[in-house]
């Protein structure tokens, strides 16, 4: 019975010299296969999940082809999304108290608008990263933020913001920019967050 039913469900085909019988739930496949060629057929369809594609490693995530590591970036859905409205000179008490205390040379970023608004990041370091990276200085964790958007770097008590070819973009005061000098009261935009741009008040006076 069981011989029966086994020639029931196989092609009936020599098993000699290494070939090995294939079911018929396997119609696209050939009915025969030497031991080699089908070694050989598992080997290339086998996907190494250690391989990553070569180049810049800080873009690989970006350009890989596994889809949990392509960039997931979105651009904006209408062009009113970047218009430019300038925010008042209203800050909070707060706010106040924090840029008056800002040492010489540090700056203080305060996010007016978008999902994190009312955030305060200090800036003083000479190189500060900006993006959607879980490493980067400032993290903003939305799709509409490239993974690495933008660079500010201190140059003395100068500071530059460097766009890092991102997506959508980096605008200072409604302009779309790749390297522009941030100036006291600024406004930064990232993807949705608009940001203020605050000096500490020992440059404000220099500069006045």
């Amino acid at each position: 019975m069981r011989q029966a039913t086994q020639a029931g469900l196989r092609e009936s085909c020599p098993t000699t010299h290494g070939e090995i019988p294939l079911t018929r739930a396997d119609p696209g496949r050939p009915a025969t296969r030497s031991v080699t060629d089908r070694l050989l057929w598992k080997k290339e369809d086998i996907v190494d999940d250690n391989q990553r594609p070569s180049g810049d490693i800080n873009r690989a995530a970006e350009t890989s082809a596994h889809p949990r590591l392509v960039d997931s970036t979105q651009t904006f859905g209408h062009d009113s999304d970047l218009s430019f409205v300038p925010f008042g000179a209203e800050l909070t008490a707060a706010e106040v108290e924090a840029i008056n205390a800002l040492p010489a040379r540090a700056a203080l970023l305060i996010v007016r608008s978008g999902p994190t608004a009312g955030a305060r990041y200090l800036l003083d370091t000479d190189v500060t990263t900006v993006g959607r990276h879980p490493e980067a200085d400032i993290f903003f964790d939305d799709v509409t933020v490239s993974r690495r958007h933008a660079e500010i770097t201190r140059t003395g008590s100068t500071y530059e913001l460097i766009d890092q070819r991102s997506l959508n973009g980096t605008y200072v005061n409604g302009e779309r920019v790749d390297r522009a000098t941030l100036t006291d009261g600024a406004e930064v935009r990232v993807g949705k967050f608009r940001l203020n741009f605050f000096v500490a008040p020992a440059e404000r006076a220099i500069g006045a």
